[in-house]
């Protein structure tokens, strides 16, 4: 395990990752944790001077997928884990070169990846993970099409389970081998190949064994689930989390707020698969659910918004369509603002998490932060101009600064004199 760092930032605007106000100051840090903020900080013997440059919290993709090496669901769920295992590590990299410090990954991921992460065999962000998705047998998570014979009981990103107590029996696997929180399939999805996208997956029964066995865990289910009828079934039995939600109305936002169940919208996904679907691979019946969700998913962040529900941040990127995860940020800015868009990618994501010394610059947090360059306020395009430069340190140590397009030839773990 790489050992947390001791570093002194001086010179610097921080967004603390709750308030609109930027503070003017400094940010000491020992030991990988922010010892104090402004004008109080005190000099370790590793000094970096910002510039007057922003320093943020370390970003947050709450739906990420680091098995999702194809846009073809069966190349992600039937090939070697070894490849996809190797090839995920190479996304968690580039995923921290760009300045998210941690993860949730909401349909794959093992302790297995976690540990490597954790050990420094692989450079990455924190890594929090479901384990596969439950899906029902016909639902987001079943590779097979319809006229396609044979079994197909789950792979790395998605498991099939029908019933009670064999779904009771998968969560409790999940947490006994790592897990955090417990992803569901409740409605239909764009690359799935049989399932309507609208209608609701699982009776109310199985979704309420898994919201039952989480919370005695400690822990919370999330769904992914687009319209009304799939969120209000999620979230009447027991799910504190949907993904997506893109056809959201009025009184499902309400209904939302009212049990306090969270937003991760995935803006970027649906944009960039309109952008660039046939490059990847997109089949025409996904192409057209796609469609269908793209021009909803900002109207439901503004329902969300206005209703009080608390709103975080995931790119949901597939293959190689991996390189737009710092556009999630601009369709984020353009839906809620750049201080809820900075929100939702650290301090509210974090709170998802259940990790509140993550996604804050305070006495007592974890030091990752990036320093941007420039304020995002006045240009919030550097939030995802690849030209730009930046500086990414996670545990108080440096990992990388320069501009993301030349990130290929950056070493990690910049020294600083």
């Amino acid at each position: 395990m790489t050992t947390p760092g001791s570093l002194t930032i001086r010179n610097a605007l921080i967004f603390d990752g709750e308030s609109p106000d930027l503070i003017e100051g400094s940010i000491s840090i020992r030991d990988g944790r922010i010892t104090a903020v402004g004008r109080e900080a005190e000099e370790t013997d590793t000094v970096l001077d910002a510039g007057g440059r922003t320093v943020i919290p370390g970003l947050i993709d709450a739906h990420f997928h680091a098995y999702a090496i194809s846009l073809t669901s069966s190349r992600n769920e039937t090939g070697p884990l070894s490849y996809s295992a190797l090839a995920g590590a190479r996304r968690l990299e580039a995923t921290l070169l760009r300045g998210f410090t941690a993860v949730r990954d909401v349909a794959g991921g093992d302790i297995g990846l976690a540990n490597a992460l954790d050990e420094g065999l692989y450079p990455g962000p924190r890594y929090f993970f479901t384990g596969p998705a439950l899906s029902q047998t016909g639902g987001h998570g079943d590779i097979r099409s319809a006229n396609q014979g044979g079994c197909f009981h789950g792979g790395h990103m998605c498991e099939v389970v029908d019933g009670v107590e064999d779904l009771r029996r998968a969560v409790r696997h999940r947490f006994r081998t790592g897990a955090s929180a417990i992803k569901l399939m409740t409605s239909g999805g764009v690359v799935s190949p049989v399932d309507p996208i609208r209608l609701p997956q699982y009776s109310a029964a199985e979704i309420r064994v898994v919201t039952e066995e989480a919370s005695r865990r400690g822990s919370y289910a999330t769904a992914h689930a687009y319209s009304p009828e799939a969120i209000r079934h999620s979230v009447l039995n027991g799910v504190r989390c949907i993904e997506h939600g893109n056809l959201l109305d009025v009184e499902t936002a309400q209904l939302m707020a009212e049990n306090d169940v969270y937003l991760v919208p995935t803006l970027v996904t649906y944009e960039a698969m309109e952008r660039r679907g046939r490059e990847v691979g997109l089949t025409e019946v996904g192409a057209a659910k796609n469609r269908e969700v793209l021009a909803a998913g900002k109207k439901a962040v503004a329902l969300a918004r206005d209703a009080g529900v608390r709103i975080g941040f995931g790119t949901d990127l597939m293959g190689e369509l991996e390189d737009e995860q710092l556009a999630g940020l601009r369709l984020q800015c353009e839906a809620l603002g750049v201080y809820g868009a900075l929100r939702s990618a650290t301090s509210t994501n974090a709170t998802l998490l259940r990790r509140n010394d993550l996604g804050r610059i305070t006495g007592g947090s974890c030091a990752d932060l990036v320093i941007l360059d420039g304020n995002p306020f006045h240009e919030p395009s550097i939030l995802w101009d690849e030209s730009k430069t930046r500086t990414v340190i996670k545990d108080g140590r440096i990992i990388s600064t320069g501009a993301l397009q030349d990130a290929a030839d950056l070493p990690l773990d910049v020294p600083v004199a």
